[in-house]
């Protein structure tokens, strides 16, 4: 069996007992995952690889701020409603996926790792609906602008 039948084997066998998230959640969450390793790949850890330290270890909060780069990315203004309908209201929320995944065996943990990690790390309004917030406000005076222009009498000569 590959990784990706096991995993989806195991997000089988977890939706039976637990249904407090969409299956959707955690393919994110995965998804999420692979986004963080890649990241930090290409950053301090890689030097810390080059001198020899290899560690392939995310800490919750590492995984949250990729979780959080992805869902702005892959969604936009819509990833707040999109984690909400998947039963995602906190950073608490993928913890709670990222261990029914450790207890499944689809993900390691070290003896450090808990779900504490992951509680009150970020309001989900702040990361998911305020960067755009500044953006929807000043397409709106654009717009504003725009229309009073465009219906402002033209200059009398």
């Amino acid at each position: 069996m590959n990784m990706d039948e096991a995993f989806s084997e195991a997000v089988v066998k977890i939706l039976e007992h637990d249904t407090q998230y969409a299956r959707s959640a955690y393919y994110f969450v995965r998804a999420g995952l692979d986004h963080t390793v890649k990241k930090i790949a290409t950053g301090d850890r890689k030097r810390a690889a080059e001198k020899g330290e290899v560690s392939h270890h995310v800490s919750g909060q590492e995984l949250l701020e990729g979780l959080r780069e992805l869902a702005l990315d892959q969604y936009g203004p819509m990833a707040y409603t999109l984690l909400s309908r998947w039963g995602l209201h906190n950073s608490s929320d993928f913890g709670a996926i990222v261990f029914n995944l450790v207890e499944a065996q689809v993900l390691g943990k070290t003896e450090k790792d808990s779900a504490n990690d992951f509680r009150g790390v970020y309001d989900f309004k702040d990361a998911f609906l305020t960067p755009f917030k500044s953006k929807l406000r000043l397409r709106v005076k654009q717009e504003a602008s725009t229309e009073k222009a465009a219906t402002s009498s033209p200059p009398v000569l």
